[in-house]
């Protein structure tokens, strides 16, 4: 008996203070990366489905775009919120309802018969995600002791990365067969499963009751969407006036008012929705710099590319998104041997930075094979390289984002950062937006040159030049981005995923918990 518990407790992962033991702790994460993966997943998938609902729907490019859009901003605003509503009422309520509403939405999303509800139920389909998000790391950090806890937090990572690549070419290959409609409606029984598995293995971990923010979560969530708004809709009211008076930059200005005014209001809160003390750990503080340039890139990159393909070449969404393909097949290969012992032995700092830089020099040679004339095939060779580049940056940036974090910080941690790797997606579809409109009215080209003419998605040949150009253009975007990125990530200090004896080898600074 004694040698049974002895075992028992060598498995069960206990949570200090508490008493309780934590049965199963892997079967914990796998089913909170099922949620994850799903809601990571339709950040992407839509990318390759935007012509054919532009089309469908008889809507603009800003307006389809806004699909995107709109559940990037409306999974961001509420995570800062949804981190201490985990901490209030516990991680495994908060996640499965965030999963329900998720999985409520994409059945919306999949009925919907015009552009306007569709952005409705895509905002709906984000809160959901919203309250999922930093449940899965949050619980992550508590269940397991720090020894453990980067192999974790590396699954989690790659989970992330690889969900992004593989949405393109499945949202293709299901828009291809049965429709856009399908790739909200295939969510819907992935998410029930996800529900039954959680409320058998996810465990109910104790709460505390911090105070909650409410005028600093209303003042961020408004300045977040004026930019945003100010962003997504400058180009087609030609950064002029909007309403009366009211101009597309007296909006972005509001919004980076209010802002700048959240973060000095957090600087007098005694219990904060973003501890600015977090940002005393330097990892942390880079990590969610780099992953916020990550998350600019990733949202931003597709749009072009998958735009280019089916207008410019006048692939369908099926054998558009085969071109993503390499990207999604090498990432899901490659990530899990960089989370267990590439970085384990080389550091967080080069692993990631390295990435980063992949992936930009990948996006450049990408953009010169976008003509109307290229052999269009040789875009699968920097896609290739594209995915060996994700797979070394999302793993080594949320391990040193979290191997410092207190378990008392592990929501608050979270939330803030995956708001901030939030921020950087929705500000990048946003920018991707207005840059693409500016590219083609800078080529002679209307905006609605998106959607190709009455025949298909094609464009017309006398736009075919024109349209090819601006996308080819609009991809320096995400590629500054990424080499941001990567300058950034250079500055970890290389102990996130590091061996304990890796670690004890490298002297480091103190950390925001020390």
């Amino acid at each position: 008996m004694a040698q049974s518990n002895e075992h028992r407790s060598a498995v069960n992962q206990v949570e200090p203070g508490s008493g309780l033991a934590v049965k199963r702790p892997w079967a914990a994460v796998w089913t909170m990366l099922i949620g994850f993966f799903m809601l990571m997943l339709d950040a992407t998938i839509v990318a390759v489905a935007n012509p054919s609902i532009q089309q469908g729907l008889n809507a603009s490019l800003t307006r389809t775009i806004w699909v995107t859009s709109a559940y990037l901003l409306a999974l961001t605003v509420p995570l800062l919120a949804a981190g201490r509503l985990g901490d209030r009422f516990g991680q495994k309520p908060v996640f499965m309802a965030g999963m329900a509403v998720f999985t409520l939405a994409s059945l919306l999303c999949g009925l919907a018969s015009g552009i306007e509800f569709l952005i409705a139920a895509r905002a709906l389909q984000g809160f959901g995600g919203a309250l999922m998000t930093p449940q899965t790391q949050a619980m992550i950090v508590r269940i397991f002791p720090p020894a453990r806890r980067g192999a974790a937090m590396g699954l989690w990572g790659s989970v992330a990365g690889v969900a992004q690549l593989v949405g393109p070419p499945l949202g293709g290959l299901v828009v291809d067969v049965f429709g856009w409609q399908a790739i909200f409606l295939m969510n819907v029984p992935v998410g029930i499963a996800g529900l039954l598995l959680a409320a058998k293995f996810l465990p109910k971990l104790p709460t505390k009751r911090p105070s909650f923010d409410w005028f600093g979560l209303v003042i961020s969530g408004l300045g977040l969407f004026l930019v945003v708004f100010g962003l997504q809709e400058g180009e087609s009211n030609h950064w002029g006036r909007i309403w009366g008076p009211v101009g597309i930059w007296h909006l972005v200005g509001a919004g980076l008012t209010i802002l700048a005014g959240f973060v000095y209001w957090q600087t007098r809160r005694q219990s904060p929705l973003v501890p600015l003390r977090l940002f005393r750990d330097r990892d942390f503080a880079v990590s969610t710099g780099a992953v916020s340039a990550m998350g600019f890139t990733v949202a931003g990159m597709a749009l072009p590319m998958l735009y280019f393909l089916q207008v410019a070449r006048g692939f369908g969404p099926a054998h558009s998104a085969l071109f993503m393909l390499p990207s999604a097949v090498l990432g899901g290969v490659v990530a899990p041997f960089v989370g267990a012992k590439v970085v384990g032995r080389i550091g967080a700092n080069w692993v990631a930075g390295s990435g980063l830089l992949l992936l930009a020099g990948g996006l450049y040679w990408t953009s010169t094979y976008m003509t109307p004339a290229s052999p269009v095939y040789w875009m699968l060779v920097p896609s290739a390289v594209m995915g060996v580049a994700n797979a070394c940056i999302w793993s080594p940036l949320a391990v040193s984002a979290t191997h410092n974090l207190s378990r008392t910080e592990a929501g608050t941690g979270s939330g803030v950062y995956a708001v901030i790797r939030q921020m950087g997606s929705v500000l990048g579809a946003s920018c991707m937006n207005a840059l693409m409109n500016a590219r083609l009215m800078a080529n002679g080209l209307p905006t609605s040159a998106a959607a190709g003419h009455s025949g298909g998605l094609k464009a017309s040949p006398a736009m075919v030049d024109g349209f090819a150009a601006a996308m080819s253009q609009a991809m320096y975007l995400p590629m500054t981005a990424a080499l941001v990125g990567s300058i950034t990530a250079f500055f970890l200090t290389g102990q996130g995923g590091r061996s304990a004896d890796a670690a004890k080898a490298q002297p480091r600074g103190k950390s925001a918990g020390q």
